[in-house]
């Protein structure tokens, strides 16, 4: 239809805002030299080069994580501010380790969830480090973690027993504006195609690299069905035609301009109640990317070949959050939806292999 022609563009010039965002924490630092000039972006087709991929920025290294993940869940709560998470409900948390993080209260448990799942699948895609590290936390006034806190707590209209989530917070983060294509023209209502490898060739390495990590958030919130990131932004494109030049929902750049994936709680419960209503945006936006990851493509090769999505989060998911059982699993026709997704996506790779 006229609407997944209009977005078939994935492979263009991105442009950046500037916003400021605070916090702490830090990125890795990318040290290597950009690619020779001349080197294609892309091998056999649809994979984006080696050489390139080397140079994204690597984003939240896995020991770093771990070591973060295991200190918050030991340490105390010791204040809570409002502002600068999100929705009012929600918190900025100092820890008693010195660390910072977002503390998000659901308005129900689903969204909890939905950020923990997909914080796990991020996981099983090879892509967590795209995401800042979280961890769910029990909310217990009586407990030790939150004993110092325990008036403001009184105050926050939270539930006794809630399970919250404690996700990293990251310094110096500024705002993402989608690559151009759709920032300059999708407004206009005007039909674009993907560049084609050679034009690709043209861009400067740091616009390389940004794609790079756009193919895989695309092809991420196609398979958690997340309605509220670039999806929202086209789907407001009906009454504000300049919604594309504004900063992506939920999306923001690191200093050494790694993309982070923020905020992924519409993810696999919430937006998988709502795909009569989002996919008709989501579908073209993955139609519209055909140079991947290859090891993107690999794993979700492995996941349809197996037919092993829900189990192998499930799995990572139990491993890896202590709280799981507090909230659950995917039902089970939510884990039919992640495998039909995931097949979906699959088959979308070997249509661009064919061509």
């Amino acid at each position: 239809g006229d609407g997944q022609k209009t977005f078939r563009a994935l492979l263009a010039v991105p442009a950046a805002g500037r916003e400021e965002r605070g916090g702490k924490g830090r990125f890795a630092a990318a040290g290597s030299p950009p690619p020779a000039a001349g080197a294609s972006p892309v091998e056999r087709g649809i994979f984006w080069s080696r050489e390139l991929e080397e140079q994204v920025p690597p984003g939240f290294a896995a020991e770093e994580t771990a070591a973060w993940l295991s200190a918050a869940r030991a340490a105390r709560v010791a204040s809570l501010e409002r502002g600068g998470c999100g929705r009012s409900s929600n918190r900025l948390a100092r820890l008693s380790d010195g660390s910072r993080a977002c503390v998000r209260y659901g308005i129900n448990p689903e969204q909890i969830q939905g950020e923990a799942l997909s914080y796990h699948l991020a996981g099983v895609l090879g892509m967590q480090e795209r995401l800042p590290p979280m961890a769910l936390a029990l909310v217990e006034t009586r407990g030790r973690q939150w004993e110092p806190v325990r008036e403001e707590l009184r105050g926050s209209h939270w539930a006794e027993g809630a399970v919250v989530s404690l996700t990293r917070w990251v310094d110096n983060l500024t705002a993402v504006v989608a690559p151009a294509p759709w920032g300059a023209e999708a407004g206009g209502g005007r039909r674009l195609q993907p560049l084609s490898a050679g034009e690709l060739g043209g861009l400067p390495p740091s616009q390389l690299v940004e794609l790079v990590q756009w193919s895989d958030l695309i092809l991420f919130d196609y398979l958690t069905a997340n309605f509220d990131r670039l999806v929202s932004n086209l789907f407001s494109l009906q009454w504000d035609p300049r919604v594309m030049h504004r900063a992506t929902s939920n999306l923001l750049r690191a200093p050494d301009g790694g993309l982070v994936f923020m905020d992924n709680e519409a993810g696999l419960v919430h937006g998988y109640r709502l795909l009569a209503m989002w996919d008709p945006y989501n579908e073209p936006l993955l139609r519209s990317v055909c140079v991947f990851r290859e090891g993107t493509a690999r794993r979700v090769a492995e996941l349809h070949r197996r037919r092993s999505a829900a189990a192998e989060l499930r799995r990572r998911y139990r491993a890896r959050e202590p709280l799981w059982a507090r909230l659950g699993f995917l039902s089970e026709r939510q884990a039919e939806l992640l495998q039909a997704r995931v097949d979906f996506v699959h088959r979308h790779i070997a249509h661009c292999r064919a061509q």
